[in-house]
């Protein structure tokens, strides 16, 4: 059961995709906010009043201590969003999570990723597990949310000639909607019994997983225009990638999301979306029907 409680929740990464949702749907319940941005401008307008300025903290990024303890006094609950890849991205997620623990935060909510570990194929997975650990080591109330991959990250592999490229060989992906996040989430923050998703991990996935050639065939139909999957080997991805001059823990990254795709460790389905938002998952068909302008630039020209 949902209810808006009396705690107050931060939710990080509020201009974001995911936390602008998220705060939209908390204030649809009437739940007692503040939005945590790098940049006022940005935070998400929820109504046709503008946000008292006590609901909106700004602040310099993860690892701006003084910014993040007063972000999150006066909060009961912190929705924490994972920082962008960065090398030192663990030692972010540790920096506001010892910011939650000393404003006396007593529930932190975590977007993780599925099959978090520190052996996983996908490495910045990796990441999502070192913090988990970490925020389990203070003792707070916790709940990990681990998120397959975004069906609009899917939809953003495409390269420009209309070719999908790497080496997921027929493995299979269940990604997941980020309003079926944003659902989730919101339940777990704002049950009624606070306390019944205490030190639960949920997978959060959408309601089939497909093949990167059925993602093609998806995308094909939906703009129109002929998208392919080529299947290419560990070292034709990471020669690929040389020209876009990225660091190698990106290229790595980039490159591991697909290999962890053929390595089956993306493919489950959960059944927490409908379990917990009582709907079935949004599927990848459905959310091109739903969001063609996040495809649009796929479009024939």
């Amino acid at each position: 059961m949902i209810g808006a409680g009396s705690g107050r929740i931060a939710v990080t990464g509020a201009s974001g995709l995911l936390g602008s949702k998220l705060a939209f749907r908390l204030a649809a319940e009437g739940a007692t906010q503040r939005l945590v941005v790098r940049d006022a401008a940005r935070a998400p307008s929820l109504g046709d009043d503008p946000l008292p300025e006590s609901d909106v903290a700004v602040v310099g990024g993860y690892t701006d201590t003084r910014g993040m303890v007063e972000a999150f006094t006066g909060c009961e609950t912190v929705l924490l969003v994972s920082a962008r890849e960065d090398l030192d991205r663990v030692a972010q997620h540790r920096a506001a999570v010892d910011a939650a623990i000393a404003a006396g935060v007593g529930h932190i909510v975590y977007v993780s990723f599925v099959g978090a570990a520190p052996d996983a194929v996908f490495t910045f997975a990796r990441d999502h597990w070192r913090t988990e650990e970490y925020i389990r080591a203070t003792g707070v109330r916790h709940t990990f949310l681990r998120d397959n991959l975004y069906h609009r990250g899917l939809a953003l592999m495409v390269s420009d000639d209309g070719v999908i490229r790497g080496p997921a060989g027929d493995g299979r992906v269940a990604s997941v909607s980020h309003d079926d996040i944003a659902d989730v989430a919101t339940v777990v923050l704002l049950d009624a019994d606070a306390h019944r998703h205490d030190g639960v991990t949920y997978d959060v996935t959408g309601p089939e997983a497909l093949t990167l050639a059925e993602v093609a065939h998806a995308l094909s139909s939906a703009t129109g225009r002929e998208i392919t999957y080529h299947a290419e080997t560990l070292e034709e991805a990471c020669a690929s990638r040389e020209r876009y001059g990225a660091r190698r823990f990106e290229v790595d990254g980039w490159v591991s999301s697909y290999a962890a795709i053929a390595a089956g460790e993306l493919a489950h389905v959960s059944d927490t979306v409908p379990r917990l938002v009582e709907r079935p998952a949004q599927s990848f068909a459905a959310w091109l029907d739903d969001y063609p302008d996040e495809w649009a630039h796929l479009r024939p020209a």
